[in-house]
This record gives C-alpha cells, structure tokens and sequence, in this order.
C-alpha cells in the first residue's frame, strides 16, 4: 500500500533535484476565465482507455533520485510534446504521485503554469493550464516524488539478504506509478535517463551507462545514452548492489556491424548462477537475426535477475529482466528447470524485434508481440537443439490453450479494449498459446520459405515504429501474394473458439471414395456457447493408409472432398503432423484404426489424437472404453509429452468425479499403467527421460497416491532440508521440490511444516522458496489451517509466493472449506498481500469448486468486494464457466471411472 508523503519531505526532494527555491515550485493558480477556443476540463470525460488524439510526446528527459534503502524517491521530467490544436487542458498518466510543479515552456520561451490531478483510479490524469496553448511543439516540465510500491508494481522496492533494491515492472500500464506520461505501447518517444543512486551501487536502464558523476552525501550521477523511441511499458529501471557479470560482447554478424555489450546482473552473492543464462545469449540472438534476417536492434543487452519480479520475465529493452528462480539455476541445472529457464530466454529475445522495435499500438494488438514472441521460442530452439523436443512442447502449449478457448467466456486474440482496468486480462493463454498455435499453422502450412520473408518485411516496414493487425495482414498479403494466408490469419485471430470438424467417410462409389467434413464451434457438455459464428478459413491435411497427404483450405460449413486415390482409406488422420489449430472428430469405427495404429503416428499427430479424443468424449460422443484405449496408447509412447499428456486429465476427473467407490479402481489404472514407465525412466541420463521421471514421480505421488512413492519422495524432502538429520543438498534436485516438499508437508508430523517454515528464512534458494510455499499450501490437516493462513498474509511470505499459497490451499478436499471461510472474510486483506498484476485473477481461486452453493458464494464474494480486484469481470465469468461445466460433466466424468478395470492387483504387487 502507498503511504502518505508528507509535503516536507516532498518539498526537499523536488529541491535537491531541481536546485531551486520554494516559491518558484508553487503550482500557479488556473486562469477563471476559459478561452473562448477552448472548453474547460470536465473530470467526467476522463477517458478510461485510450488518450485523446493530438496530444504526443516526441521525448523524454527523465531525471531521479533512487536510493532503495529509501521509502520513496523522487525526481523530475521533461517532456517534449506536439499539441495538433489549442488546448487549455491535455490528458495523461500518472498515479499515486505528489507533483511539485507542473508547467509548460512554449516555443516563444513563456511559461505557463499547470495544476496536475489525478482522476480516475486505473491512473489517467489531467493537467489543466494557466491559460491555453497554442499548437504546436512545447516542453512540459513535471517535479514529483513517490513511495517505492510494496506490492510489486510500478517502481518498487524489495529486501532479500539485508539489502534492498529497487526495480521498475513497468508492464503494462504500470509505468505511470513511477513516470508521469504517456503510458500507451503506440506513444513511443526516445528517453533520455539520469538516475542519482548510492556511490557503487548497480545502476540499469535501456540505454547504456555514459558517465558517473559524484553528487553529495555518498550519492552519484549515472547518467544513460539517449534510447531510440520507445513505449512506456517497456522502461527499465534497476538500482542495488547487483553482481554485475561481464561477458565478452557478442560478435557482429552478417546482419549487424557492431558488436553488442552483455552483462548479466544479481543481487549480492548469486552472480556465478548467471552463467548459464549469459553462456547461451550470443548464439541465441544470432539465431533469431538468421531468421529474421534482421539485426538485433539495441546497442547492448543486459540480463537481470529480480530478487522479485510480478510474472516470470518482462522484455524492458535491452535490459531484460527476470524472476530470479526462473534463471538463477546454477552450472548445472536439473532438466526442467533448464527447460524452462531457454524457454522463457528465447521468448524475451525474441521480443526486442516483437513488440520492442515493431509495436502494437493498443493493447487488443498484444498477440502481435506475444504471440509472435511465443512462436519464437520453438522456432530458435529447434534450430539451437534440434533434438530436445522443442516442436512437442510447443504443439502441447498450443493445444492446452485450446482448454481456453473452450469456454463461452473465452476472448478472441484480437479483441477491443476500452478500459484500462481490462488491459491485463489479454495476457492469457489465447494471446500467448493459441497465436503460437495459429502462426505455427500458417508457417507449416504456407511454407517457412514463404511466410518469414513476409514476416521479415513487415518488420523492416514498420522498424523503430508500431502496427497494428490490419497493417500486418496488408504486408504479409501483399509480400505473399497469398489472400488465403492472409484470411487464415485474419479468422483466427478475430474470431474466438475451437474448431471442431466432423468427418465421415463416404465409400458408396469404389471407384471415387470422399471425405465429408463440417465444421463448427466445439462445445464440451453443459456449455453456455449458443452461438455459430462465420467459418474459419482452416488449413486443413489429412493423411490415409499408405502414407499419402491431402491439404486444402477449409472455408465452408460443409465440405467434401474427394480422396486423391480414389479408393476408400482403412484410416485416415484429420490433423496430418499435428499443426492444425482444430479439434476433430470420426465416427468410432475409425477411432478404433487410429487407435490399434497409435505408434506408427509422428509424435505431434499423437497429440492431436489425445486432446481430440478427450475433448470427444467431454462433448459426449466418444465413448469411455474407447478413450481409456488412447490413454494406454499414450503411455507406450516414446515421447515424454505424448505421454504425459493425458495425466493433468486423469488429475481432473480424480480430484472433481471420484468417489469412494471407485478410488481404488483409478488408484489401480494409474499405478498399472505408470508405475512400470517411472522404473524403466529411473537413472536415465537423458535430460527428457530426467524430467517424465520427474513428472511421473509426481503423478504417482500425488494423483495415483502411490505409498512407496510418496514415501520415497518424502525421504528426499527430509534429507534435503535437514529434518532430524544432516542437511544433504544433493537429496533433491529443484525439478522435484514440489512434489517432493508436499508429500512431506501432508504425511509427515507437524513438526515438518513447523521446519520448513523455518528452512525457508534460511536457505538462499529462490526455486525452493516458490515451491515450499505451494507445498505449504497443500496441507491437508486441519490443525496446520491457521498457521498456513497466517504465513499466507506475513511479510516472511513474498506477495508472488503468497498467491500461489493461497491457490493451493483452496484446492485441498479436507480443508478446502476453511480456507474458503478465510477468504471470503480476509478478502481485503488478501488483495493487499498479493502483486497488483495478478488480484483480476482473484476468481480463479475457485477454481477447484464443482458444486452450486460454492458457485453462489463466489459471485456474492465479488459482487460486494470485486471493486477491490479491477479488471475481476474476466476471470469470474470464466471461474464460474469451469465451476458449472464440472457440474455438468460430473456423469460423464463418473462414467470414465466406471470404466475402468475393478482389479486390485496393483503392478507393484
């Protein structure tokens, strides 16, 4: 929470800035009489999304004091700014700031005064004037101080280890809570930044660092090199005493003449675990420039680790920074976190082109950035590794979106804005996934020969500037000649939903057999969706018996087409390779062929046969028998995501369908089937065998409720931590500190959460404390509930930690109702506690509900307390979507489970 800044403090703050005295920092009294040209400022046209037109900055000068052992900071700016037509008043961004002064310096070298106030809530405020300005070009003058946010947002501080920093998450609207401006990703200007920090302290923004300079009090000058233009959003300021990891720079390439500076910075003590990260940087942007066949656009790169950080990793220009759990791995990282940490690297490389150097200029164009920033992932790392899977996990990304995208309640990937509370909620899984999923489609479809010399040119046109989606589409049209690429595109990502086609096969003429298919919305059980939409233009292949492929271009409802050979097909599989964005379905018949055929698919058409046949069966036209039949053929797969795939499924419908009767039939299935793979993955040095251990460990453990996993996994806990015995740092590797630490939270005495808690304050592992407070959070015991809730709202708990806490404490069966109790009467409390970013997420705390009354409590939850989570609406309407459609699908879950073989004879027995 902000405190209150008292105007002493305010006014000595503004004067070691600004050197000057009192009165000449006095706001000027507003002229009463308005001029005739112009209407007087009216706080109830406050625009609540996009600024008026004919107001835009052309740079900024930004100057401030951050000390991060400080409450709050202070400092001032100068913006240049072209005004289109007379004004006396001109909207912006600002919130929770003090400003001093604020004043406009005309052309012909008049001041005229301004009084600044903030009016409305989401951070849009007012600077009415003394008197009107003309048109035209003129500096406004803006001093101003603030408390550090608390709450990791805006320019916020942090302690770790007894030293503290300050950081600025300025995404996405968040820059206003530290910079009084023009907070919209298409108002791009250049900056020019000046930071007065404690002598020797780490100091980074997005230009480099030109010069130091001492200033008083053990204080010093950095002042940083002019940026090209950019967006708010993407602003780095970091001050503290960060390792700083030089690295050789970065090489020139074909495509880039100067080589480019890389730095890697983490607080104090942990810069060796930077060394993976930067190791991989210069093969990685000069992969991305091969590609694009364009030059990384920054004059240097610095890698930040946030001591805490909002969301896993935010691409600020040419200081990307992270959440240190996802990079501080170490020399030699387990698999997953490995994964994880290239995954997230290539997708931030990939935004200094995405979004960085080519913007949207609103919000409903976010895919453009981060849908194009996803696809880059696999695309860089299949090259960089071409035979880590990196294609598989993209295609699962793209088919878990589909989850999404199944509810009535979903978004499309382009859709308008309006409010600034509502920003935040287009970063989802449709933004993210599903444009992986639909740009993937068009590359396979369309030829990578031909899509990313498009892509390359639409970079190039709009380089150092902003596009939106119709600016795409013209160029990716015009440069492929293509209307149907461009339809493609524009279909999927204007309109939301799955879609799902039905095929049939027509063998009535011998000489001529034919594929029927109509297409429409996939809809599960219970759905709300009414709705039929326009047809997707659909890329569509399928492959038959003898290994021949057909593609063609799905526009209509119903199609036919006629096969190529003529005779009629044993199979055939609607998504050939896998990389069609659409659900699918055939009569049972030909889900046997597909099914007895399983292994012989490639592995992304495996996938494709898994999330269709479940998505079947929850529409209700596959029946269960034979989708049990897909899950065992899922677990002879040889790939660890054909196999793991299934499992978040059979995770559901045990925790949501089960119940007493059938516990030991599942309990039976999952260990026959899973058990004898965790033996035959044990001690495997391959890194993907390495991690489907690691995931089935968890399964077993925590799913299967297999005893000598969990007691397996909770002897590692024990070692690892120290509990009764010798602290072995070696007992556990981070891909298994979940799984590991809440099997032994759930089984093990009290005294081990009691440990645990204190293990957290003392080990400086920022992997393990994400993962201890989840595992916390999984107690199953009522007499643990107490002291979980009041971890959940202490400062030993980061506000990150604590949301994910909270989340799994609500999704405990013996305690659930507690928890909810807690809720419903701390809400308050809670939103305080958790980042700002993430409280319009609040709903989904529900999520694990599956009954009406916990569905009319929730709404009633939020229609008195939803104005404390802005921006809420989203993430309610799609809790309580999740909440009726487990209602719904309660039978057709149950029916699995009376499916499945009623033998207790486990495998391990």
């Amino acid at each position: 929470m902000n405190k209150t800044i008292s105007f002493a403090l305010l006014t000595a703050a503004l004067l070691s800035v600004a050197g000057c005295n009192p009165a000449e920092k006095a706001p000027q009294e507003i002229d009463s009489e308005v001029s005739a040209q112009t209407a007087p400022l009216d706080h109830g046209t406050a625009p609540e999304g996009k600024l008026p037109e004919g107001v835009k900055p052309t740079a900024y000068r930004l100057d401030l004091i951050l000390d991060p052992r400080k409450d709050g900071f202070s400092g001032r700016v100068a913006i240049d700014i072209q005004l289109d037509q007379t004004a006396k008043h001109i909207w912006l961004h600002g919130k929770n700031l003090a400003v001093g002064e604020a004043s406009a310096l005309l052309a012909d070298g008049r001041k005229v005064g301004g009084s600044y106030r903030e009016v409305l809530d989401s951070g849009v405020a007012a600077i009415e004037f003394a008197e009107p300005l003309p048109a035209g070009n003129f500096t406004l003058h803006i001093d101003y101080a603030a408390d550090f946010d608390r709450n990791l947002a805006g320019l916020f501080k942090v302690e770790e280890q007894d030293d503290a920093y300050a950081l600025a998450k300025s995404e996405s609207i968040q820059a206003r809570k530290y910079l009084p401006g023009f907070d919209e990703p298409g108002l791009k200007a250049p900056f020019t930044i000046s930071l007065t920090v404690p002598e020797g302290y780490a100091a980074i923004s997005n230009g480099p660092e030109l010069k130091r300079e001492p200033r008083q009090d053990g204080m010093e000058k950095v002042t940083f090199a002019t940026t090209p233009p950019m967006s708010t959003y993407l602003l780095s300021l970091s001050v503290g005493p960060f390792d700083i990891v030089e690295r050789a720079a970065i090489p020139p390439s074909q495509y880039r003449a100067e080589p480019i500076p890389l730095r890697g910075f983490a607080r104090r003590g942990r810069g060796a675990d930077m060394n993976y990260i930067l190791d991989i940087t210069p093969k990685m942007v000069e992969t991305f420039e091969t590609q694009l066949q364009r030059p990384y656009p920054f004059k240097k790169l610095d890698i930040i680790a946030a001591p805490q950080w909002p969301s896993g990793a935010t691409e600020l220009s040419a200081a990307i920074t992270y959440r240190e759990q996802r990079i501080l791995v170490g020399d030699n990282p387990a698999p997953g976190a490995r994964l994880a940490l290239v995954e997230v690297h290539a997708h931030e490389i990939a935004h200094m082109w995405f979004g960085n150097q080519v913007t949207p200029p609103w919000w409903d164009d976010l895919w453009l950035k981060e849908g194009f920033a996803t696809w880059g992932e696999p695309l860089a790392l299949t090259i960089m590794e071409p035979d880590e899977g990196h294609d598989l996990n993209a295609a699962t990304y793209a088919i878990g979106a589909m989850q999404l995208d199944s509810l009535a309640s979903t978004r499309a990937i382009r859709e308008p804005v309006s409010d600034n509370n509502n920003i935040r909620n287009a970063y989802d899984a449709i933004t993210y996934s599903k444009s992986l999923g639909v740009i993937h489609m068009v590359d396979s479809y369309f030829g990578a020969e031909r899509f990313r010399p498009a892509l390359g040119r639409y970079l190039e046109a709009f380089r150092g500037g902003e596009a939106d989606s119709p600016s795409f589409y013209k160029v990716i049209g015009e440069e492929t000649n293509t209307p149907e690429l461009t339809e493609t595109f524009r279909s999927f990502v204007e309109q939301k939903g799955v879609p799902q086609l039905e095929l049939s096969l027509n063998c009535s003429d011998p000489a001529q057999a034919k594929l029927h298919i109509m297409q429409s919305r996939y809809q599960p059980l219970g759905s709300p969706i009414t709705e039929t939409g326009q047809p997707w233009s659909i890329p569509f292949c399928f492959s038959r018996d003898g290994g021949a492929q057909q593609c063609q271009i799905l526009t209509g409802k119903e199609e036919t087409l006629e096969i190529a050979s003529g005779s009629c097909p044993n199979w055939v599989m609607p998504n050939a390779q896998g990389s069609g964005y659409y659900r699918w379905n055939l009569p049972e018949p030909q889900w046997q062929a597909l099914t007895e055929r399983f292994a012989l698919f490639a592995p992304t058409e495996q996938l494709s046969i898994i999330d269709s046949a479940f998505a079947a069966f929850e529409a209700g036209t596959l029946s269960a028998p034979r989708l049990l039949d897909v899950v065992r053929q899922s677990a002879r797969a040889d790939k660890r995501q054909v196999i793991a795939m299934p499992l978040r499924y059979l995770r559901k419908y045990r925790d949501s369908y089960l119940d007493e009767s059938q516990r030991l039939a599942f309990l039976n299935f999952a260990q026959n089937l899973y058990l004898p793979l965790i033996n035959r993955s044990a001690g495997g040095s391959d890194a993907d065998q390495q991690m489907l251990h690691s995931d089935l460990l968890g399964f077993m453990a925590l799913v299967a409720e297999d005893p000598d996993t969990r007691k397996q996994l909770m002897a590692k806990a024990f070692a690892f931590t120290g509990f009764k015995t010798e602290r072995n740092p070696e007992a556990l590797n981070s891909d298994l500190y979940g799984p590991a630490l809440t099997v032994a939270v759930q089984d093990a005495s009290g005294d081990f959460l009691k440990h645990l808690i204190q293990v957290r304050g003392e080990l400086d592992d920022p992997r393990f404390e994400n993962a201890s407070a989840s595992a916390i959070g999984s107690s199953n015991s009522p007499e643990q509930v107490e002291t979980v809730q009041a971890l959940a709202l202490s400062k030993e708990m980061g506000p990150r930690e604590s949301f994910g806490l909270i989340q799994y404490a609500l999704a405990q069966p013996l305690v659930q109702a507690q928890h909810w109790r807690w809720l419903q009467t701390n809400f308050g409390k809670v939103v305080d506690k958790i980042p700002a970013q993430v409280r319009r997420r609040t709903p989904a705390f529900a999520n694990a509900f599956c009954d009406k009354q916990r569905l009319d409590e929730l709404q009633q939850l939020f229609a008195k307390h939803g104005k404390l989570a802005p921006g809420y609406r989203r993430s309610l309407a799609q809790t309580e979507e999740r909440i009726q459609l487990c209602m719904a699908l309660k039978q057709r879950g149950q029916s699995l489970m009376q499916s499945l073989p009623q033998s207790v004879d486990l495998a391990k027995k």
